[in-house]
């Protein structure tokens, strides 16, 4: 399997840093870190997050990691992070 990160995605990463980095800069760059090494356990277990049916027929799945979500798509051998959130965004 190969992990690959959409431009939505990054672009959310530098959102929720831009975000968080004026309160506290040290966190904003642990929580960007974090949401960043998350998806590498995917690589072993692509199937772990929850089905997001609405999807249908594409492989879309969900999973959280503290108060963040990350979507993302499975196609063939290939996991693609679609977006990523905190919890608490209207989304």
């Amino acid at each position: 399997m190969e992990l690959k990160w959409t431009t939505k995605a990054v672009s959310d990463l530098a959102r929720l840093y831009d975000f968080l980095a004026p309160v506290n800069r040290r966190s904003a760059a642990r929580i960007v870190q974090s949401l960043t090494a998350a998806p590498k356990r995917l690589l072993e277990q692509p199937r772990l997050g929850e089905r997001l049916e609405e999807f249908e027929p594409r492989e879309v799945r969900r999973i959280l990691i503290g108060h963040y979500e990350i979507r993302y798509e499975i196609q063939q051998s290939t996991i693609y992070v679609l977006r990523l959130w905190h919890t608490r965004e209207d989304r």
